[in-house]
């Protein structure tokens, strides 16, 4: 056998070369793969990132704007505005609530549960200790709603509310009396009052949800006008 032809052989049945092919045909296509999974997770992780990041760009850009409606006792829109416009202080809602308030202390109802629900909301607007409270006490003492349901009703209607300084408020209301029948019952009388109000935020829940704007009447004064 020529020499050259040994060699050729030899080399064919190298071991060792033998074992290099063997790994590169086992373990290649491994390490190509995991070389593959490497490079899909950074590209993956890349667009996580920009989604990410495009997310807090909208969400810094988007922008609500709250929207603050007051409505009185029967559900009428006495004052709107943009939440960031419309504070406690906001004479707009000392309006409102003062409005609804004159509708709960002066209403009188056949309806038990009514007519004690309105007697709180008008209590829950009074300043404890306050002159106010002495004087709407007193009034109700002199003349039950409850009694008065037993032969009639009232409707309160507030014809006109206005400052007379800032934090004095007059108001003017016609009260309309009826029969348990439903029959108006004589003339519409006509009244007028003077109210004073402070603001005092609640600082808990439970003053929160009684008087959630913390808007107190401290003094109260009205006469019938004739």
């Amino acid at each position: 056998m020529p020499v050259q032809q040994t060699k050729e052989k030899d080399k064919v049945h190298n071991p060792y070369l033998a074992a290099r092919r063997e790994w590169d045909e086992r373990y290649g296509d491994l390490i190509s793969r995991a070389r593959n999974w490497r490079a899909a997770f950074f590209v993956a992780a890349a667009i996580a990132l920009l989604a990410v990041g495009g997310m807090i760009v909208i969400a810094r850009q988007a922008r609500v704007i709250p929207y603050v409606v007051a409505v009185d006792s029967l559900g009428r829109t006495v004052a709107s505005g943009p939440a960031e416009q419309a504070t406690v202080a906001d004479d707009r809602l000392k309006r409102a609530a003062l409005n609804s308030w004159v509708g709960d202390w002066r209403f009188v109802s056949m309806d038990g549960m009514a007519q004690r629900k309105a007697i709180d909301r008008a209590y829950a607007m009074i300043a404890s200790g306050s002159p106010a409270q002495v004087a709407v006490s007193e009034y109700y003492r002199k003349d039950p709603p409850n009694e008065r349901a037993m032969k009639q009703t009232v409707d309160v209607e507030v014809k006109a509310l206005f400052p007379s300084s800032e934090k004095t408020y007059e108001v003017e209301w016609v009260e309309t009396t009826r029969s348990l029948a439903g029959t108006v019952v004589g003339e519409p009388q006509r009244w007028k009052g003077s109210f004073t109000l402070v603001v005092n935020p609640p600082s808990d829940e439970a003053l929160a949800r009684i008087n959630p704007l913390g808007i107190y009447i401290t003094s109260a004064s009205w006469s019938r006008v004739l």
